[in-house]
C-alpha cells in the first residue's frame, strides 16, 4: 500500500474486500467512500449506495451532492497520486460537473479521475462517474486544484 493510500485510508480494508474506507477524509468516511486504486496521476473511488444519500425518495436516485462529493474527492486524490513531488495539500479551485443520467437506484457509484497536468500552483483533472459501466456515465467532471507544495529545506 502506498503512503498516499495509507494516509487516506489508515489501511483499513472493507469487510467485503471492495476497496478501503477513506477514513482520513471525514466527509468521505461519513459517506462511506472507498478507495479502489491509485496510479500515476489516477484514482478510482466508489460510493456505496445508501438510503442516507438519496435525493429523490420517490425513485431512490442518489442526490447530486453525493455525486459531486465523489467526483471532487476522486479528482483531489488523483492530484496527490500524480508524479509531482512535494504536494502538501490541495484545494478545489474550479469544478464543473455535467450530469448525464441519474445514478441507478440501489447501485454503487464509481469514479475515475486523471490528473493530466500540474503547473507550479495549479493541477488540472478530468473525471467520470458511473453505475452501469463507464460507457454509460452518470456524470463527468473537469476540475482545477490549487497545489500547495511542501517547504524545501534550506541548506
Amino acid at each position: 500500500m502506498t503512503d498516499l493510500n495509507k494516509r487516506l485510508t489508515e489501511g483499513v480494508a472493507t469487510p467485503d474486500g471492495e476497496g478501503v474506507v477513506l477514513a482520513g477524509l471525514p466527509h468521505s468516511a461519513a459517506m462511506g467512500m472507498r478507495l479502489i486504486s491509485t496510479g500515476e496521476g489516477e484514482a478510482v473511488l466508489m460510493l456505496p449506495y445508501s438510503d442516507m444519500l438519496i435525493g429523490d425518495v420517490a425513485t431512490g436516485v442518489l442526490g447530486g451532492g453525493a455525486i459531486t462529493a465523489l467526483l471532487d474527492t476522486c479528482c483531489g486524490t488523483a492530484v496527490f497520486a500524480s508524479k509531482t513531488k512535494g504536494i502538501a495539500s490541495t484545494a478545489t479551485l474550479d469544478l464543473r460537473i455535467d450530469y448525464m443520467r441519474p445514478a441507478t437506484p440501489g447501485r454503487d457509484v464509481y469514479a475515475h479521475a486523471e490528473c493530466y497536468r500540474v503547473t507550479r500552483s495549479v493541477a488540472f483533472v478530468r473525471a467520470l462517474a458511473w453505475t452501469e459501466g463507464r460507457e454509460k456515465p452518470v456524470a463527468t467532471a473537469s476540475a482545477a486544484f490549487i497545489v500547495e507544495r511542501k517547504a524545501e529545506k534550506s541548506a
